[in-house]
C-alpha cells in the first residue's frame, strides 16, 4: 500500500487497512494503567479474586484498550506522512463487545470511513475501527475514531 501523503488523503475514504501487528495486553500492562488512573477494580488487579469471578481472571479495562487505538492506527500508517499534526478529536461510536483477558494479544481493523476537509489546511478522519482479540469470533470494541489532520505549511 502506497503511504498517505496530506495531498492523497481524501483519496483513501474507504481503504480498509490492517490488521496491525499483535499487541500483547499482559498484567504488567492493566497494573499500570489502573495505577495511572486510579481504576484498581478487583476484576483488573486482583489475581486471586478475579479467578474466581465470571472471566476466570482478570481483564484489560476497556479504556485501556481503547488507549491501544492510537498507537495501533500509527503502525497502520493511517496518517498521512507528511503532516504536521494529528489531534485526537473524539470517537463518535464506542462499544466494548468482549473483555481482552490478561495475556491476551490484541490486533486492529481499520477503515478510512469519511474524510472531510475542515479548511486552514485541516482534515477531519473519522476511522471505524475494531479491535480483535486473538482466537475470539467477538472483537473486544468497536470505535469510530476521530482525527483532526493538520497540512504542512
Amino acid at each position: 500500500m502506497a503511504a498517505l501523503t496530506f495531498a492523497t488523503f481524501p483519496d483513501a475514504q474507504g481503504r480498509e487497512l490492517g490488521p496491525s501487528p499483535w499487541m500483547r495486553v499482559d498484567q504488567d500492562r492493566i497494573d499500570a494503567f489502573a495505577e495511572c488512573t486510579d481504576d484498581r477494580q478487583w476484576i483488573h488487579v486482583d489475581r486471586q479474586r478475579a479467578a474466581a469471578g465470571p472471566f476466570g481472571g482478570t481483564i484489560a479495562h476497556g479504556y485501556l484498550t481503547l488507549s491501544l487505538l492510537v498507537p495501533m492506527l500509527v503502525e497502520l500508517g493511517t496518517f498521512p506522512d507528511d503532516g504536521t499534526t494529528v489531534i485526537n478529536y473524539g470517537l463518535d461510536k464506542l462499544r466494548f463487545l468482549r473483555p481482552v483477558p490478561s495475556g491476551a494479544r490484541v490486533r486492529l481493523h481499520a477503515t478510512v470511513a469519511e474524510v472531510t476537509p475542515k479548511g486552514e489546511g485541516r482534515l477531519l478522519a473519522a476511522y471505524d475501527c475494531r479491535v480483535e482479540i486473538e482466537g475470539e469470533d467477538t472483537p473486544a470494541l468497536i470505535a469510530r475514531a476521530l482525527h483532526l489532520l493538520v497540512a504542512p505549511a
